[in-house]
Parts: C-alpha cells; sequence; structure tokens
C-alpha cells in the first residue's frame, strides 16, 4: 500500500483540491463569475443556489452536527493514530488529504452561518463567495505542498524495492 509513490493518489489529491476550489458552498465557482459580469437571471440563479445550499449546510450542522463532530473526531483520531504511530502509508495519505477537508468544512459552515445572518446580495455575495473559495484555495495549497513533502520523505526513507 505505497501511497505516495503511487500516480492515482496523486490524481486523486489534485481532483480532491480541484473541486473544492470550485465548488464554493455547493455552488460552481462559474455561476459566481456569470452572475458578475451579466446580473439579470444570473444573478438571482445564484442568489437561490447559495440560499438552498447554505439552508441545506446549516440544517444538516443544526440537525446532526453532534454526532457528525464526534463521529469526525473519532475517524481523525484512529487516522492519525494508524498514520503517525504504526506508521501506515495508506492512513497517511488519506489522513493527509481528510485533514485539511475538515477545516474546509468547518469554513463553509462557519461562511454559510455569516450569510443566513447577513443576508448579503449582488456584489456583497460575490465577495463574500471569493474570500471564502480563496480561503479553500490557501488551505489546498498548504495542504497540497505538506503532503508533497512527507510523500517526498516517505518515498527517500523508505526506499525502491520495499
Amino acid at each position: 500500500m505505497r501511497s505516495f509513490s503511487n500516480l492515482w493518489f496523486w490524481i486523486a489529491l489534485a481532483v480532491v483540491w480541484s473541486s473544492a476550489a470550485h465548488w464554493v458552498l455547493g455552488v460552481p465557482y462559474d455561476m459566481v463569475t456569470r452572475a458578475r459580469k451579466h446580473g439579470g437571471q444570473a444573478e438571482q440563479d445564484l442568489h437561490d443556489m447559495v440560499r438552498i445550499n447554505v439552508a441545506r449546510l446549516l440544517y444538516i450542522g443544526r440537525v446532526s452536527g453532534l454526532w457528525l463532530l464526534a463521529f469526525l473526531a473519532f475517524l481523525l483520531t484512529s487516522l492519525g493514530i494508524l498514520a503517525f504511530l504504526y506508521d501506515i502509508e495508506f492512513a497517511q495519505a488519506v489522513f493527509l488529504i481528510a485533514f485539511p477537508m475538515t477545516i474546509v468544512g468547518v469554513l463553509s459552515l462557519d461562511t454559510a452561518s455569516k450569510i443566513e445572518a447577513r443576508d448579503p446580495r449582488g456584489d456583497d455575495l460575490h465577495r463574500v463567495l471569493h474570500r471564502h473559495r480563496v480561503k479553500v484555495q490557501f488551505i489546498g495549497m498548504i495542504s497540497i505542498f505538506a503532503t508533497a513533502m512527507w510523500g517526498m520523505y516517505q518515498n527517500l526513507a523508505v526506499g525502491p524495492g520495499f
């Protein structure tokens, strides 16, 4: 289970982070740029999509948030122990994807609650979604860098043939 020397892991990592940066709170970012350029019906569609996805995220957080938090804490702790205490490379690879995505999930809930509280429209909504996307891209950049460094270390430490 050599994850860091496997091309499919790196493809999966790229797909995860490009998808996370493209889908801002469940809304494709090209919809934001189209609404900014054209306005009108595109703007109304964007506002409706954001309203629906914000309500969905917050509903899930309010109804089952405590259970999800407990399960996620258990899962990440188990992965972390398997990865770094027992030195299982597959668990390290999964942890290095799952942990930063958890941070993105918390950021998404925070942004959704801000949108619900302020109900921004037009340029204000574009600004909130753009800031969220930039934060996700920054987390992704740090995550990919850390994963690449750890992966190179693992590949050099283990060596070929093992």
